[in-house]
């Protein structure tokens, strides 16, 4: 089984936006709360020292005030979309799951360098380190060679965040897309036969970089995703009750600290 803590669904400002007094952000609904996106994986795993495998998917500046309210456990690894602030800047908030050991985080070559120049304390040896920094073991990924976190399989896909080059990923029968505007041909074809998505869809005005949710609805249909989540959303939408209504009924607007359960296809 698979289970998915969707830890955060908002864009990079988060939701409400400072300063802004619009209908979603002087919302009651706390579904309209949006941190900053990041979803934590928990995967059945035989090999694991308690059967199951823990994977963060990006940890971005609201990483501490997410993990607060879920068990302390290790993480066995971090998936890196891209180096954008949103989606890194928690990093340094790893420091209490040094306990556990180093944390491996993964990212592609673009990512990691920028990384390593954001953040060089956290890379300098382990004899160098200043002490109470975070243990990270940063290693390098490219799309479309599979990885394996014990005896779990990720396959990273190459995804377009407007004209930058970033990461998708795919786990068994569920995918993960987040700020992609386009994507190429080879990688739509990597996600037939996925059950679950979660995926962008930003508002419903065009934007140079991230899908509509239009866009998003769409990319489902390319797909044939049973059942997909949207997550980045900015707060130029409709308040989350009204704008889940207007969904189709295999599309779901996603809020913080929603619960998803995957079944394996063995189990009934």
């Amino acid at each position: 089984m698979m289970k998915i803590t969707i830890l955060g669904t908002g864009t990079s400002t988060g939701v409400p936006q400072i300063g802004c007094r619009c209908r979603v952000c002087t919302s009651t609904d706390p579904r309209d709360r949006r941190l900053r996106c990041s979803s934590l994986i928990e995967v059945d795993d035989a090999t694991a020292p308690e059967g199951v495998r823990r994977i963060l998917i990006d940890c971005g500046p609201d990483f501490r005030e997410q993990m607060l309210g879920i068990d302390f456990q290790r993480l066995d690894a971090i998936l890196i979309t891209h180096e954008h602030y949103d989606h890194v800047g928690g990093l340094d908030d790893l420091r209490p799951f040094s306990i556990f050991g180093d944390v491996v985080v993964y990212a592609e070559h673009f990512c990691a360098e920028h990384l390593r120049q954001r953040i060089p304390y956290c890379f300098t040896p382990k004899d160098r380190r200043y002490p109470g920094v975070p243990s990270i073991d940063l290693e390098e990924i490219e799309p479309h060679q599979t990885l394996r976190i014990g005896g779990v399989e990720v396959m990273p896909l190459l995804v377009m965040h407007g004209k930058l080059p970033i990461l998708g990923f795919r786990i068994g029968d569920f995918a993960y897309i987040t700020d992609m505007k386009s994507m190429p041909d080879e990688d739509v074809a990597m996600l037939q036969g996925v059950q679950t998505m979660i995926l962008n869809g930003l508002r419903h005005e065009q934007h140079m970089t991230h899908q509509t949710i239009e866009e998003a609805i769409e990319f489902t249909h390319r797909i044939g995703s049973p059942e997909t989540w949207l997550i980045h959303m900015s707060h130029h939408i409709l308040p989350h009750a009204e704008e889940e209504q207007q969904l189709p009924n295999h599309v779901h607007l996603a809020y913080d600290g929603e619960v998803l359960k995957l079944k394996d296809k063995s189990e009934k």
